[in-house]
This record gives C-alpha cells, sequence and structure tokens, in this order.
C-alpha cells in the first residue's frame, strides 16, 4: 500500500462507542479527547485505582491539562472505566510493550488485550493497536483474535477483513500531549486499506494534523525509526560529553559553537536517555534485523553507558569524604513530568546507593511528593526530602533533571559544595 493522504468522509465504518485498552500516559489522554468529541468511551484497566480514579474524574499521574478533559468527559457520562472488556464498535490497544532482559519486545500485555477483545468483539468492528510495536505486531494481535474467533475469520471476503486491524503508532511528547494528540500529524496503516481508512476516519475527529495511510508494518517501523533518529544523534551528543570531560573541555560551549554552523544542530547531552519511547523502541529495530542495524545499537549502548559515567564523576567529587551526603535533584525521565520508566536518573541513584552503601542519597522532590519509584524505595541510604533541605545537608549536589522548580536554588546554596550537574542547568541559567 503506497503512502496516502486521508481526506475528511473518508471512513468505512460509523464508529459511536470506543474502548481504550490501557488508561496510562497514552490511552487516559486518547480516551478523554475522544470522549470530548461526543463518542462514548469506556477505559480499560487491570489497576482497580486507576479505574477507580478516572471513574472520579481523576488522573492517576500529571501530565498538563489531562485533568480538565478527564473531569468534564466523566462528569457529562462519555468516559467511564473498568476492569473488563466491554462490547465496543472500536477497539484501541495502548498497553506497554516493554523489552525483555535480551532487548527483544516483550508482547504478553499486547496478546492479553488481543484474547479479551477476542471474547467481546463483533463483525465489522475495528481493532487499533496504539502500542509503539515491531514489526508484525499488528498481524500477530489480529491473528490471536481470530484464531480464538473462528466465525469472524470466516464471515466476509474470506476472513481477515470481516474485523479491521490498524495500526496507529502515538507521536506525542509527554508534558505536551493534549496539545499534541489533536495537532500533531498522525501515521495509519491498516492490515487492509479499508482498515486504515476506517481507523482514520475515527481519528479524524479530533486531529488536526494530515493523517497519513499505509500498510501495518511501515506505520509500525516509521514510529520506531523517528525514536531511533532521535537516540542516535543524542548519543552523539552524550559522546561528545564523554571525550570532552577526558580532554578539559566545556561541552556545552563546544556544542553552542558548532551549532554556529548553518548546517550543524547538535542536540544537548544529559545523564542518558529515559522514557518508554527512545530508550527502548531502537532495540525493536536491532532484533528485527541485528546484523544492519549497527549504528543503532552503537547508539543505544552509548545512551545506556552515560549513567555509569555520572556514577564515576560523583563518586570522584566525593572521595575521600567520609560518609558523604550527595543531594539527587530529579528522578523523571524528563522536566517537568513526574513519569520515571526508564529513567537514567533513577538509575544513576540506584547503582550510587547499591555501589556505596555509606553514601546517603536525598532525593530532592519536585513533582514526585514523598514517594519514591519502586526501583529505590527499598534502599535504605535513599530517601526523599525537601529540595532546599537536600540541598543545604549534602556534599555533593547531582542536577539530574532540569525541572523548571529548580531554577529557584541560588548560587549561594551552592557554594562550598560539589557540583555535578548533568544538563548544563545551572551554566545556562546564570
Amino acid at each position: 500500500m503506497s503512502t496516502q493522504i486521508y481526506k475528511a468522509g473518508e471512513a468505512a465504518t460509523e464508529i459511536a462507542t470506543v474502548a481504550v485498552v490501557g488508561l496510562g500516559y497514552i490511552g487516559l489522554p486518547t480516551a478523554a479527547i475522544l470522549a470530548g468529541k461526543g463518542l462514548d468511551v469506556i477505559g480499560v484497566d487491570v489497576n482497580p485505582l486507576t479505574v477507580e480514579a478516572v471513574n472520579q474524574g481523576r488522573v492517576p499521574f500529571i501530565e498538563p491539562d489531562l485533568g480538565i478533559h478527564v473531569a468534564g468527559a466523566v462528569s457529562q457520562g462519555l468516559l467511564t472505566a473498568q476492569e473488563t472488556m466491554p462490547e465496543a464498535d472500536a477497539y484501541i490497544v495502548a498497553v506497554p510493550t516493554p523489552f525483555r532482559e535480551d532487548k527483544t519486545a516483550d508482547l504478553v500485555y499486547v496478546a492479553e488485550a488481543a484474547r479479551n477483545i477476542a471474547a467481546r468483539i463483533r463483525p465489522g468492528n475495528l481493532v487499533i493497536l496504539e502500542s509503539t510495536s515491531p514489526p508484525g505486531t499488528t498481524r500477530r494481535m489480529a491473528d490471536v483474535i481470530l484464531e480464538l474467533r473462528p466465525d469472524l475469520a470466516a464471515a466476509a471476503n474470506g476472513g481477515r477483513d470481516a474485523v479491521l486491524f490498524a495500526h496507529c503508532p502515538e507521536r506525542v511528547l509527554p508534558g505536551r500531549i493534549m496539545i499534541e494528540l489533536v495537532t500533531n500529524d498522525r501515521i495509519i496503516g491498516g492490515l487492509t486499506p479499508e482498515a486504515a481508512t476506517a481507523a482514520a476516519g475515527l481519528y479524524s475527529t479530533f486531529c488536526q494534523g494530515s493523517i497519513h495511510l499505509t500498510d501495518a508494518a511501515t506505520a509500525e517501523m516509521a514510529k520506531l525509526v523517528e525514536n531511533a533518529y532521535r537516540d542516535v544523534n543524542i548519543a552523539f551528543a552524550n559522546e561528545l560529553s564523554v571525550i570532552s570531560d577526558n580532554l578539559g573541555i566545556d561541552v556545552w560551549n563546544l556544542i553552542e559553537l558548532a551549532n554556529h554552523h548553518p548546517r550543524v544542530n547538535i542536540l544537548q547531552p544529559g545523564p542518558g536517555v529515559g522514557g518508554h519511547c527512545i530508550a527502548v523502541d531502537p532495540w525493536f529495530i536491532v532484533s528485527a534485523d541485528p546484523e544492519n542495524s549497527r549504528l543503532i545499537r552503537t547508539a543505544r549502548e552509548v545512551n545506556d553507558a552515560k549513567p555509569g559515567h555520572v556514577v564515576a564523576e560523583v563518586m570522584a567529587a566525593v572521595e575521600g569524604m567520609e560518609a558523604p551526603v550527595i543531594a539527587a535533584l530529579g528522578l523523571a525521565f524528563k522536566a517537568n513530568i513526574d513519569d520515571t520508566r526508564e529513567s537514567p536518573a533513577v538509575e544513576i541513584v540506584r547503582r550510587l546507593a547499591l555501589e556505596n552503601p555509606g553514601y546517603r542519597i536525598l532525593a530532592g522532590r519536585s513533582l514526585l511528593g514523598a514517594k519514591l519509584p519502586e526501583e529505590l524505595e527499598p534502599l535504605p541510604n535513599v530517601t526523599s526530602v525537601l529540595t532546599d533541605d537536600a540541598v543545604a545537608a549534602a556534599d555533593a549536589v547531582v542536577l539530574l533533571v532540569d525541572h523548571d522548580a529548580f531554577r529557584e536554588i541560588r548560587p549561594e546554596q551552592l557554594a562550598g559544595k560539589a557540583v555535578i550537574d548533568t544538563r548544563g542547568f545551572w551554566r545556562t541559567t546564570a
């Protein structure tokens, strides 16, 4: 199927009820946006606390403007949540797709969602996979459903288009999800052209950007390529930062100077790469074709190694101190959100604590409140305290995430302390 631009009004199905499976950082915003357009939306999640929160009009994580959309949709009766799969005209699957220890995709949640949908699906329904996935996952999801429902597989035109299957990867930035869900272009790939068109008709109810139609495998690969591109470019910046440290060069100044070239735009280095996309998706390409993905693999290895470099920097800064106190500022994977999935900041704190039981590590609160991520909760030498208290007590201050809240830290608060600024944050705000 060649790439086409969807034109309004080409939808092949009439959709009134949508089940969104997985009410996380992508599923819940999508559900709220669709409900805001007048569709009857039923959110499905295995976590009873999430279901309870949504039914009360609350959001169980931080995302600007999402709370307003959820509360409004729930109050109008257009958005509800439950733990069991309902009947619906369309199903949007937005469940996690983590990777295993060998870096291959773990599709257990997609398979479970498919089995639950199979029990409720009807002829002519639309099933959309939003979860970021290796090429071929949409086809495998369809196979699971149709193997459990041979009546549907044999229903129309010899089988597969009795139910329409498509892939529509999310392309949003945490912290701007409610804006970018509406304004960004979308890529939609169908197992059939009819499926792609039907899915585009659903997304056109709220998407103001262009909707590009293609086949499912190409749509799956497009999302992986977008994030691998970012990962490779971040790896270049992170590798430069390590080289610059060894040569005694200010990497921030170096990049600023190099970027004055009209065709150079080097990204900013950091403590590593985190999140549910950039830190994960490139591995799906590597696992799909290990022999020919050498650059992508190397970029992942460079970025995965950066937390170890930061750990070494911190240990060097407090060498010779007895029972040093370290303020670790920020645990999320990027600024001004509370999402710690695959966060290099969490990995740095975890490694510092495990490798140095004599250290006392104070995680300065930002958006996370007093609760530590589950990876850090069992560690006796890591505690969450107010940011000012953490800085005041610290022998070394490690800036891991450039949350705006940390701009309130004054230079005099850092006087006499070792400072490891992994984001060039205070250099740019001085």
